[in-house]
Protein backbone atom coordinates (compact mmCIF):
# COMPACT_ATOMS: atom_id res chain seq x y z
CA UNK A 1 0.00 0.00 0.00
CA UNK A 2 1.52 3.44 -0.88
CA UNK A 3 1.77 6.42 1.26
CA UNK A 4 -1.26 8.37 -0.10
CA UNK A 5 -3.73 5.47 0.27
CA UNK A 6 -3.03 5.04 4.19
CA UNK A 7 -3.58 8.65 4.06
CA UNK A 8 -7.02 8.15 2.61
CA UNK A 9 -8.05 5.37 4.64
CA UNK A 10 -7.20 7.65 8.08
CA UNK A 11 -9.12 10.42 6.92
CA UNK A 12 -11.84 7.89 6.04
CA UNK A 13 -11.48 6.57 9.41
CA UNK A 14 -10.43 9.51 11.64
CA UNK A 15 -11.61 12.40 9.89
CA UNK A 16 -8.12 14.19 10.48
CA UNK A 17 -4.70 14.38 8.24
CA UNK A 18 -2.51 11.76 9.76
CA UNK A 19 1.55 11.54 9.94
CA UNK A 20 3.14 8.24 9.23
CA UNK A 21 5.99 6.46 10.85
CA UNK A 22 6.92 2.72 8.90
CA UNK A 23 9.51 0.22 10.40
CA UNK A 24 10.70 -2.92 8.52
CA UNK A 25 11.03 -5.98 9.51
CA UNK A 26 14.23 -8.64 9.35
CA UNK A 27 16.66 -11.81 8.48
CA UNK A 28 19.24 -12.94 9.96
CA UNK A 29 22.33 -13.18 7.30
CA UNK A 30 24.36 -15.43 10.03
CA UNK A 31 24.63 -15.84 13.79
CA UNK A 32 22.21 -18.05 14.93
CA UNK A 33 21.72 -18.68 18.65
CA UNK A 34 24.31 -16.33 19.57
CA UNK A 35 21.87 -13.77 20.95
CA UNK A 36 21.26 -15.15 23.99
CA UNK A 37 25.16 -16.08 24.81
CA UNK A 38 25.72 -12.85 24.45
CA UNK A 39 27.17 -13.20 20.89
CA UNK A 40 27.48 -11.83 17.36
CA UNK A 41 24.65 -11.41 14.56
CA UNK A 42 24.41 -10.12 11.40
CA UNK A 43 20.98 -9.25 10.64
CA UNK A 44 19.74 -7.12 7.78
CA UNK A 45 16.02 -5.03 7.42
CA UNK A 46 14.09 -6.01 4.51
CA UNK A 47 11.85 -4.20 2.27
CA UNK A 48 8.98 -5.18 4.12
CA UNK A 49 7.48 -2.35 6.36
CA UNK A 50 4.73 -2.01 9.26
CA UNK A 51 3.68 1.87 8.43
CA UNK A 52 1.51 3.56 10.89
CA UNK A 53 -0.44 6.15 10.16
CA UNK A 54 -1.36 8.31 13.59
CA UNK A 55 -2.64 11.69 14.78
CA UNK A 56 -2.67 12.77 18.37
CA UNK A 57 -5.19 13.37 20.42
CA UNK A 58 -6.40 16.51 22.92
CA UNK A 59 -7.55 13.51 25.51
CA UNK A 60 -6.02 10.72 27.23
CA UNK A 61 -7.63 8.30 24.67
CA UNK A 62 -6.11 5.99 22.22
CA UNK A 63 -7.53 4.73 19.34
CA UNK A 64 -6.51 1.81 17.49
CA UNK A 65 -6.91 -0.06 14.26
CA UNK A 66 -5.53 -2.55 11.87
CA UNK A 67 -5.61 -3.79 8.60
CA UNK A 68 -4.36 -6.50 8.68
CA UNK A 69 -6.37 -7.95 11.55
CA UNK A 70 -9.58 -5.91 10.38
CA UNK A 71 -9.80 -5.05 14.07
CA UNK A 72 -10.08 -2.04 16.18
CA UNK A 73 -9.63 -1.43 20.15
CA UNK A 74 -9.41 1.87 22.12
CA UNK A 75 -8.09 2.27 25.65
CA UNK A 76 -7.85 4.99 27.85
CA UNK A 77 -3.98 5.70 29.19
CA UNK A 78 -5.29 6.57 32.63
CA UNK A 79 -6.50 2.90 32.93
CA UNK A 80 -4.37 0.13 33.50
CA UNK A 81 -2.89 -1.65 31.03
CA UNK A 82 -3.89 -5.39 30.96
CA UNK A 83 -3.01 -8.43 28.14
CA UNK A 84 -5.34 -9.40 25.82
CA UNK A 85 -3.45 -11.91 23.86
CA UNK A 86 -3.11 -11.04 20.68
CA UNK A 87 -1.79 -8.34 18.23
CA UNK A 88 -2.90 -5.61 20.12
CA UNK A 89 -0.55 -6.45 22.84
CA UNK A 90 2.79 -5.07 20.97
CA UNK A 91 0.71 -1.58 20.63
CA UNK A 92 -0.28 -1.35 24.40
CA UNK A 93 2.97 -2.94 24.98
CA UNK A 94 5.20 -0.43 24.04
CA UNK A 95 2.54 2.62 25.51
CA UNK A 96 3.15 0.96 28.49
CA UNK A 97 6.86 1.31 28.52
CA UNK A 98 6.49 4.65 27.52
CA UNK A 99 4.79 5.29 30.64
CA UNK A 100 7.16 3.68 32.76
CA UNK A 101 10.33 5.57 31.49
CA UNK A 102 8.09 8.62 33.06
CA UNK A 103 7.54 10.63 29.33
CA UNK A 104 3.84 12.41 28.84
CA UNK A 105 1.81 11.04 26.34
CA UNK A 106 -1.21 12.15 25.15
CA UNK A 107 -3.63 9.95 23.11
CA UNK A 108 -3.72 9.20 19.79
CA UNK A 109 -5.84 7.94 16.92
CA UNK A 110 -3.74 4.76 15.02
CA UNK A 111 -3.88 3.11 11.92
CA UNK A 112 -1.87 0.71 11.18
CA UNK A 113 -0.91 -1.39 7.66
CA UNK A 114 1.67 -4.17 7.92
CA UNK A 115 3.24 -6.06 5.00
CA UNK A 116 5.52 -7.99 6.49
CA UNK A 117 4.79 -11.39 6.84
CA UNK A 118 2.57 -12.90 9.63
CA UNK A 119 4.48 -15.88 11.04
CA UNK A 120 7.16 -16.94 8.79
CA UNK A 121 9.92 -15.25 11.49
CA UNK A 122 10.84 -12.04 9.81
CA UNK A 123 9.59 -10.05 12.80
CA UNK A 124 6.56 -8.58 12.12
CA UNK A 125 6.12 -8.34 16.03
CA UNK A 126 9.55 -6.27 16.26
CA UNK A 127 7.77 -4.20 13.04
CA UNK A 128 4.46 -2.88 15.08
CA UNK A 129 6.32 -2.10 17.98
CA UNK A 130 9.25 -0.04 16.55
CA UNK A 131 6.92 1.34 14.07
CA UNK A 132 4.28 2.70 16.98
CA UNK A 133 6.93 3.75 19.64
CA UNK A 134 8.62 5.95 16.83
CA UNK A 135 5.39 7.63 16.35
CA UNK A 136 4.26 8.11 19.42
CA UNK A 137 7.46 9.49 20.13
CA UNK A 138 7.89 11.59 17.37
CA UNK A 139 4.38 13.33 17.94
CA UNK A 140 5.93 14.34 21.20
CA UNK A 141 8.74 15.98 19.09
CA UNK A 142 11.29 14.14 21.46
CA UNK A 143 14.85 13.29 20.70
CA UNK A 144 14.54 9.37 19.65
CA UNK A 145 18.00 7.57 20.67
CA UNK A 146 17.63 4.58 18.35
CA UNK A 147 18.89 2.26 20.76
CA UNK A 148 17.34 2.84 23.38
CA UNK A 149 13.86 3.04 21.19
CA UNK A 150 15.15 -0.92 20.36
CA UNK A 151 15.56 -1.74 24.29
CA UNK A 152 12.30 -0.12 25.01
CA UNK A 153 10.31 -2.41 22.54
CA UNK A 154 12.58 -5.49 23.33
CA UNK A 155 11.32 -4.51 27.14
CA UNK A 156 7.59 -4.39 25.85
CA UNK A 157 7.68 -7.73 24.19
CA UNK A 158 9.86 -9.52 27.24
CA UNK A 159 7.66 -7.50 29.97
CA UNK A 160 3.94 -7.12 28.34
CA UNK A 161 3.71 -9.68 25.86
CA UNK A 162 5.49 -12.11 27.63
CA UNK A 163 8.43 -13.08 25.46
CA UNK A 164 11.74 -13.41 25.80
CA UNK A 165 13.18 -12.10 22.93
CA UNK A 166 16.59 -10.76 22.40
CA UNK A 167 17.48 -7.63 21.09
CA UNK A 168 18.05 -8.26 17.57
CA UNK A 169 14.68 -7.99 15.99
CA UNK A 170 14.39 -4.53 17.40
CA UNK A 171 17.94 -3.29 16.89
CA UNK A 172 17.90 -3.91 13.37
CA UNK A 173 14.27 -2.59 12.84
CA UNK A 174 15.49 1.05 14.49
CA UNK A 175 19.18 0.99 13.07
CA UNK A 176 18.96 -0.59 9.36
CA UNK A 177 20.23 0.70 6.46
CA UNK A 178 19.59 0.70 2.89
CA UNK A 179 21.94 -2.10 0.92
CA UNK A 180 23.92 -2.89 4.23
CA UNK A 181 23.65 -5.67 6.81
CA UNK A 182 24.43 -5.09 10.00
CA UNK A 183 27.36 -6.84 12.81
CA UNK A 184 25.69 -6.41 16.02
CA UNK A 185 27.46 -7.22 19.42
CA UNK A 186 24.30 -8.42 21.50
CA UNK A 187 26.21 -7.55 24.63
CA UNK A 188 27.69 -4.20 24.49
CA UNK A 189 25.16 -3.48 21.86
CA UNK A 190 28.13 -2.02 19.36
CA UNK A 191 27.51 -2.39 15.53
CA UNK A 192 29.02 -2.06 12.45
CA UNK A 193 27.00 -1.54 9.21
CA UNK A 194 28.56 -3.94 6.10
CA UNK A 195 27.73 -3.21 1.98
CA UNK A 196 25.46 -5.66 0.31
CA UNK A 197 26.58 -5.54 -3.20
CA UNK A 198 23.61 -4.23 -5.75
CA UNK A 199 24.78 -7.47 -7.42
CA UNK A 200 23.12 -9.48 -4.76
CA UNK A 201 19.77 -10.28 -3.13
CA UNK A 202 18.01 -11.66 -0.30
CA UNK A 203 15.56 -14.46 -1.37
CA UNK A 204 13.83 -15.55 1.89
CA UNK A 205 12.10 -19.06 1.31
CA UNK A 206 8.91 -20.29 3.86
CA UNK A 207 8.99 -23.57 4.30
CA UNK A 208 5.23 -23.31 5.44
CA UNK A 209 6.12 -25.55 8.51
CA UNK A 210 6.85 -24.50 11.90
CA UNK A 211 7.02 -27.35 14.31
CA UNK A 212 4.91 -27.66 17.63
CA UNK A 213 7.76 -28.34 19.68
CA UNK A 214 9.47 -25.73 19.03
CA UNK A 215 9.34 -23.39 21.56
CA UNK A 216 10.42 -26.75 24.42
CA UNK A 217 13.57 -27.34 22.28
CA UNK A 218 14.42 -23.60 22.08
CA UNK A 219 14.08 -23.20 26.51
CA UNK A 220 16.33 -26.78 26.34
CA UNK A 221 19.02 -25.55 24.14
CA UNK A 222 19.25 -22.02 26.13
CA UNK A 223 19.74 -24.28 29.10
CA UNK A 224 22.56 -26.64 27.66
CA UNK A 225 23.86 -23.18 27.13
CA UNK A 226 23.84 -22.48 30.55
CA UNK A 227 24.95 -25.52 31.93
CA UNK A 228 28.05 -25.62 29.38
CA UNK A 229 28.68 -22.02 30.91
CA UNK A 230 28.86 -23.41 34.27
CA UNK A 231 31.40 -26.59 33.98
CA UNK A 232 33.69 -24.36 31.77
CA UNK A 233 33.64 -21.48 34.51
CA UNK A 234 35.32 -24.07 36.52
CA UNK A 235 38.48 -24.23 34.24
CA UNK A 236 38.32 -20.71 32.66
CA UNK A 237 38.47 -17.44 34.49
CA UNK A 238 36.02 -13.89 33.66
CA UNK A 239 33.62 -16.42 31.52
CA UNK A 240 30.38 -14.78 31.96
CA UNK A 241 28.33 -16.76 28.41
CA UNK A 242 30.03 -18.87 25.93
CA UNK A 243 30.67 -15.68 24.12
CA UNK A 244 33.98 -15.56 26.27
CA UNK A 245 35.20 -18.90 25.04
CA UNK A 246 37.27 -19.34 22.44
CA UNK A 247 37.54 -22.43 19.62
CA UNK A 248 40.71 -23.38 21.07
CA UNK A 249 39.57 -22.98 24.64
CA UNK A 250 36.79 -25.24 24.05
CA UNK A 251 38.39 -27.65 22.49
CA UNK A 252 40.93 -28.25 25.11
CA UNK A 253 38.20 -28.81 27.68
CA UNK A 254 35.82 -30.59 25.78
CA UNK A 255 36.37 -33.60 27.64
CA UNK A 256 35.09 -31.85 30.93
CA UNK A 257 31.19 -31.62 29.17
CA UNK A 258 28.68 -33.81 28.15
CA UNK A 259 28.88 -34.84 24.64
CA UNK A 260 25.05 -32.77 23.48
CA UNK A 261 26.71 -30.32 26.04
CA UNK A 262 29.73 -29.82 23.80
CA UNK A 263 27.96 -29.96 20.56
CA UNK A 264 25.83 -27.05 22.10
CA UNK A 265 28.55 -25.00 22.69
CA UNK A 266 30.44 -25.71 19.69
CA UNK A 267 27.72 -24.77 17.52
CA UNK A 268 27.75 -21.26 19.55
CA UNK A 269 31.71 -20.90 19.45
CA UNK A 270 32.21 -21.42 15.96
CA UNK A 271 29.36 -19.02 15.14
CA UNK A 272 30.57 -16.31 16.58
CA UNK A 273 33.77 -16.91 15.15
CA UNK A 274 31.79 -17.28 11.41
CA UNK A 275 30.14 -14.29 11.91
CA UNK A 276 33.39 -12.26 12.07
CA UNK A 277 34.31 -13.73 8.95
CA UNK A 278 31.42 -13.41 7.58
CA UNK A 279 31.70 -9.35 8.06
CA UNK A 280 35.17 -9.38 6.50
CA UNK A 281 33.97 -11.02 3.75
CA UNK A 282 31.09 -8.40 3.39
CA UNK A 283 33.92 -5.33 3.18
CA UNK A 284 35.91 -7.17 0.87
CA UNK A 285 33.03 -8.40 -1.08
CA UNK A 286 33.73 -11.59 -1.53
CA UNK A 287 30.45 -13.67 -1.33
CA UNK A 288 31.37 -16.91 -2.56
CA UNK A 289 33.28 -17.11 0.73
CA UNK A 290 30.48 -15.38 2.85
CA UNK A 291 28.29 -18.44 0.88
CA UNK A 292 30.60 -21.12 2.10
CA UNK A 293 29.88 -19.86 5.72
CA UNK A 294 26.63 -19.74 5.67
CA UNK A 295 26.43 -23.28 4.59
CA UNK A 296 29.21 -24.16 7.49
CA UNK A 297 26.54 -22.25 9.93
CA UNK A 298 23.46 -24.30 8.34
CA UNK A 299 25.40 -27.88 9.16
CA UNK A 300 26.15 -26.62 12.77
CA UNK A 301 22.47 -25.66 13.09
CA UNK A 302 21.38 -28.77 11.80
CA UNK A 303 24.10 -31.36 13.43
CA UNK A 304 25.67 -29.52 16.69
CA UNK A 305 22.80 -27.82 17.91
CA UNK A 306 19.93 -29.71 15.93
CA UNK A 307 17.42 -27.37 15.43
CA UNK A 308 16.88 -27.99 11.68
CA UNK A 309 14.49 -29.80 10.10
CA UNK A 310 13.48 -32.26 7.32
CA UNK A 311 11.71 -29.25 5.79
CA UNK A 312 14.45 -26.79 6.33
CA UNK A 313 17.10 -29.17 5.21
CA UNK A 314 15.37 -29.80 1.72
CA UNK A 315 14.85 -26.28 0.97
CA UNK A 316 18.95 -25.70 1.57
CA UNK A 317 19.58 -28.65 -0.75
CA UNK A 318 17.08 -27.35 -3.39
CA UNK A 319 18.72 -23.83 -3.23
CA UNK A 320 22.27 -25.04 -3.22
CA UNK A 321 21.64 -26.86 -6.58
CA UNK A 322 20.43 -23.77 -8.39
CA UNK A 323 22.00 -21.11 -11.07
CA UNK A 324 24.03 -17.96 -9.01
CA UNK A 325 23.04 -18.64 -5.31
CA UNK A 326 25.95 -17.99 -3.11
CA UNK A 327 24.67 -19.29 -0.05
CA UNK A 328 21.76 -20.93 1.93
CA UNK A 329 20.93 -21.73 5.53
CA UNK A 330 18.48 -21.87 7.68
CA UNK A 331 17.34 -18.78 9.72
CA UNK A 332 15.85 -17.98 12.85
CA UNK A 333 15.13 -20.37 15.61
CA UNK A 334 14.20 -23.39 13.86
CA UNK A 335 12.17 -26.57 13.59
CA UNK A 336 10.27 -24.99 10.17
CA UNK A 337 10.62 -21.45 9.28
CA UNK A 338 12.59 -20.10 6.28
CA UNK A 339 15.88 -20.20 4.70
CA UNK A 340 17.79 -17.16 3.64
CA UNK A 341 19.68 -17.31 0.40
CA UNK A 342 21.95 -15.20 -1.26
CA UNK A 343 21.51 -15.16 -5.14
CA UNK A 344 22.75 -13.27 -8.05
CA UNK A 345 20.41 -10.50 -8.75
CA UNK A 346 20.13 -11.44 -12.82
CA UNK A 347 19.00 -14.90 -11.52
CA UNK A 348 16.81 -14.18 -8.06
CA UNK A 349 13.52 -14.33 -9.88
CA UNK A 350 14.97 -17.61 -11.55
CA UNK A 351 15.95 -19.20 -8.39
CA UNK A 352 11.84 -17.79 -6.91
CA UNK A 353 10.38 -19.76 -9.17
CA UNK A 354 12.85 -22.99 -9.10
CA UNK A 355 12.82 -23.10 -5.71
CA UNK A 356 8.66 -22.99 -4.80
CA UNK A 357 8.53 -25.65 -7.92
CA UNK A 358 10.66 -28.14 -6.29
CA UNK A 359 9.65 -27.67 -2.58
CA UNK A 360 6.00 -27.88 -3.45
CA UNK A 361 6.93 -31.37 -5.91
CA UNK A 362 9.05 -32.54 -2.85
CA UNK A 363 6.21 -31.85 -0.13
CA UNK A 364 2.93 -30.67 -1.74
CA UNK A 365 3.45 -27.68 0.09
CA UNK A 366 3.45 -24.25 -1.68
CA UNK A 367 5.87 -21.80 -0.54
CA UNK A 368 6.32 -18.80 0.02
CA UNK A 369 9.61 -16.95 -1.43
CA UNK A 370 10.26 -13.40 -0.91
CA UNK A 371 12.78 -11.60 -3.28
CA UNK A 372 14.36 -8.24 -1.03
CA UNK A 373 17.05 -5.91 -0.55
CA UNK A 374 18.25 -4.58 2.61
CA UNK A 375 16.37 -1.56 3.91
CA UNK A 376 16.60 1.14 6.24
CA UNK A 377 15.29 1.05 9.70
CA UNK A 378 12.42 2.88 11.40
CA UNK A 379 11.78 6.75 10.01
CA UNK A 380 8.94 8.93 9.26
CA UNK A 381 7.90 8.83 5.74
CA UNK A 382 4.71 11.89 5.77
Amino acid sequence: MDIETLKRDFREVYRQEPQISRAPGRVNLIGEHTDYNEGFVMPAAIDFYTSVAFAPRSDTKVNVRSQSFDEKFSFDLTDGFRARHNWSDYVVGVIDQIKRSGQCLYGADILIHGEVPIGAGLSSSAAIEVAVAFALLSAKNAAIDRTQLALLCQRAENEFVGTRCGIMDQFISCNGRRDHALMLDCRSLEFKLLPLAPSVRMVICNTMVKHEHASGEYNQRRAACEEGVLILRSYLSNVHSLRDISPGQLERHREKLPPVIYRRCRHVVMENARVGSAAQMLQIHDLPVFGKLMADSHRSLRDDYEVSSRELDLMVDIANKQTGVYGARMTGGGFGGCTINLVASEHAEAFRRHVAAEYERATELKPDVYITSAADGVASVA
